[in-house]
């Protein structure tokens, strides 16, 4: 039976191809959005499907369950592999390398008959490509880049795919063998934006059974190894999942083995050593006399050397252990810190749910305040909003709020940042809102000297509030900016202004790196979902994790704050007041 990852893949390739052919970009989102609510699934969905629930799903209507139902019962979708043969399969592959798009991968193939991505980065190599009207070298040197960079992600797989991916994994184990204790560890639990396998360490009376169950998994394409206590599989999407049966009395001390990173690891073994200890994935020991001290759980490790048991987010030697000795471990921000989401989108633009429904679902989080921004009218593809059709919005959010109790709605904009650093609506519009996050969404080839100067500009405006998503990137489809972010980030700390965490799992932006320099710089951080329907204000876990990873304290966070006190920490209200 088909696994969600290919009922997904079948989805977004539908996707693909309508735009090859320049369909309906309705149609297109349509499948594209489906195939987001499948991949982020903890359940197979052929389990949904006997429970008769596949049309409470969101974005997934009549019509699109049944094609659901067509893929779980014969593999395949007749649609699918009518419309997909239509197309040579290299063009398809053509489109999916960054910064080719639907447009050119067909312009590519009709005049250059270029059919794979072999041959693109042949006729880049070979200059080929430059003798095409609005074609150039530049644009060769970036199909190259591209493609090199796109080898080295197909490598590791983004966290939004593998985090669910794993999860159901663990719920798969758990109903088909007998497991006392089951976590998943290594580079997943640290919560990277990519992962280059998942390990899953359980603890049972009968370790062979889960073994066996383990190459029984939904998805399973190759068994490498299938012994007693440990099985390795390849799933469907080219990942391999380790599966480890370890004694209870180890599990603690292999949890925080496997989970490294290696260089944290290193170090806190090399305190061990100076401590008079000895560290391994079957416990801590005393050097002297072997006995062994501490490993069914994992903090006897850290307890046993002084330290406080550091979250798996932190596990990177980015000075976790020094700061640990010295006592000076913060508490670092949690998702129950979290008071509202300040950028979310309705069915105003690209939303699917109405105001009144996203506020409910958010009320409903426990959040105190929620931000409603949606595109403004640059964004003609997100259906973004007039300035006529803004002001009609502030109106029915006024009354939306004089009538809805125990949360309020702030009006914003997500305005776009043009390519001279201007943004998309006048001042005296945007004095009108209770924030505005500005964002880029087009020309992001601009030399670093360029997309720098227009981030610096949109700075000075008075009535940007946030940046949102700074990087611009997405994650193994699109490059972050090239930016030098040193100086756009002193310019938002002197113009008061913060700098967004985007939970978005395709963009984590800012990342954790940014996280760490925004905090050493002193500019306030917001986390936000980038919310389009009531679901994805669950996705704020990633953002949680990402800032943690950035060793971000909920006092570096704009939006842990109460209104009343938020409000004030905004740009716009700093601005007001010193003027």
């Amino acid at each position: 039976m088909a696994t969600n990852y290919e009922v997904a893949r079948i989805f977004l390739e539908m996707a693909e191809a309508l735009e090859l052919q320049g369909q309906d970009p309705y149609r297109i989102r349509a499948y594209q959005r489906a195939a987001r609510t499948i991949l982020a699934l903890e359940e197979p969905l052929a389990a949904i499907r006997a429970r008769g629930e596949l049309m409470a799903l969101p974005g997934i209507g009549a019509r699109m369950a049944e094609k659901i139902e067509e893929i779980l019962a014969t593999g395949h979708l007749r649609a699918h592999d009518e419309l997909v043969e239509a197309f040579p399969p290299g063009v398809m592959a053509i489109m999916r390398v960054p910064g080719v798009g639907p447009r050119t991968a067909q312009r590519l193939y009709r005049e250059l008959g270029i059919a794979s991505v072999e041959a693109l980065e042949q006729a880049a190599q070979d200059g080929r490509i430059r003798r095409l009207r609005g074609f150039g070298e530049k644009t060769e040197a970036n199909i190259l880049r591209a493609i090199e960079r796109g080898r080295l992600l197909r490598a590791r797989i983004p966290l939004a795919r593998a985090y669910p991916l794993a999860q159901q994994i663990i719920a798969h184990l758990r109903t088909a063998a007998p497991i006392r204790e089951i976590a998943a560890a290594g580079s997943l639990r640290r919560m990277k934006e990519d992962i280059g396998d998942i390990d899953i360490l359980v603890t049972a009376d009968r370790p062979a059974e889960v073994m066996q169950a383990a190459t029984r998994l939904p998805g399973v394409t190759e068994v490498l190894l299938s012994g007693p206590t440990k099985t390795t599989i390849v799933t469907d999407i080219g990942l391999q999942v380790d599966v480890r049966a370890v004694e209870p009395e180890h599990f603690g001390a292999a949890l925080q083995y496997f989970t490294g990173s290696t260089a944290h690891n290193i170090k806190l073994r090399t305190l061990a050593v100076r401590m008079g200890y000895k560290v391994s994935e079957y416990g801590i020991f005393r050097a002297d006399t072997g006995a062994r001290v501490g490993g069914r759980h994992e903090e006897d490790i850290y307890r046993t050397l002084g330290l406080r048991m550091y979250p798996p987010e932190l596990r990177e030697d980015r000075g976790e252990i020094e700061r640990g000795q010295r006592g000076e471990m913060p508490d670092f921000v949690e998702e129950a810190d979290i008071r509202g989401d300040l950028h979310v989108h309705s069915d105003w633009s690209d939303g699917r749910a109405a105001i009144r429904e996203m506020a409910l679902a958010a009320r409903a989080r426990g959040y105190e305040y929620l931000a409603i921004t949606d595109h403004s009218i640059g964004r003609g593809i997100a259906h973004g909003l007039s300035p006529e059709r803004l002001r009609q919005q502030i109106r029915a959010v006024r009354r939306l709020n004089d009538e809805l109790p125990g949360i309020t709605v702030l009006i914003g904009s997500e305005v776009d940042i043009r390519r001279d650093g201007t943004l998309d609506f006048p001042n005296d519009l945007l004095a009108e809102l209770d924030l505005c996050i500005g964002s880029v969404h087009s020309a992001f080839g601009l030399t670093e000297a360029e997309q720098t100067e227009r981030l610096l500009r949109a700075l000075r405006n008075p009535y940007l509030d946030i940046i949102g998503h700074p990087r611009g990137r997405l994650i193994g489809a699109r490059d972050p900016l090239r930016l030098d972010m040193r100086r756009v980030m002193e310019a938002a700390r002197e113009e008061g202004a913060a700098m967004e965490v985007n939970a978005w799992p395709e963009r984590l932006d800012l990342n954790d790196a940014d996280v760490l320099l925004a905090r050493e710089i002193g500019v306030p951080l917001v986390i936000n979902t980038d919310a389009h329907a009531p679901e994805h204000f669950a996705l704020i876990f990633y953002g949680i994790a990402t800032a943690r990873r950035g060793w971000a304290e909920p006092e570096d966070v704009l939006n842990t704050l109460p209104l009343r006190a938020l409000l004030p920490r905004l740009r716009r209200h700093q601005w007001r007041k010193a003027a």
